[in-house]
């Protein structure tokens, strides 16, 4: 899939991410020089994180019909070292619905393997920018 991401207006920090047929703002904080109208690049990372984590418990849990009724997942982030190469991220899943401890403890290590999740830990990603015609 083709990810666009377009400056909404000349000389603004405020973009509209285009993915498929979906449209979401992205925006720079207000500390940083922009109009904090929509979550910043690094949230979008660590979103991408729960949003998966939360998928997968998901879908796993409908297959096996276990019944889970919704998820929750927070995504604290410490970037405090970020420039050393230490980028800290701790999820935390709230699990709801009559489910057993062997039912919670099978969904937790399910969404410790969550895609994301190995692409982040186990994937080498190599990125090449370019400039178009």
């Amino acid at each position: 899939m083709k990810i666009s991401v377009r400056t909404d207006e000349p000389g603004g920090t405020r973009q509209t991410v285009t993915a498929g047929r979906h449209h979401l703002t992205v925006d720079a904080s207000v500390a940083d020089g922009g109009g904090d109208e929509g979550p910043g690049a690094h949230d979008l990372y660590d979103s991408a994180l729960g949003a998966c984590k939360a998928l997968t418990a998901i879908i796993y849990a409908r297959r096996r019909k276990m019944p889970l009724e919704g998820v929750e997942v927070e995504v604290e982030s410490d970037n405090s070292e970020e420039r050393q190469g230490v980028y800290r991220m701790k999820a935390t899943l709230h699990l709801q619905g009559p489910l057993t401890e062997a039912q919670r403890a099978e969904l937790l290590r399910v969404a410790g393997k969550c895609p994301v999740h190995k692409l982040m830990t186990e994937v080498k990603t190599e990125i090449e920018t370019v400039l178009a015609d």
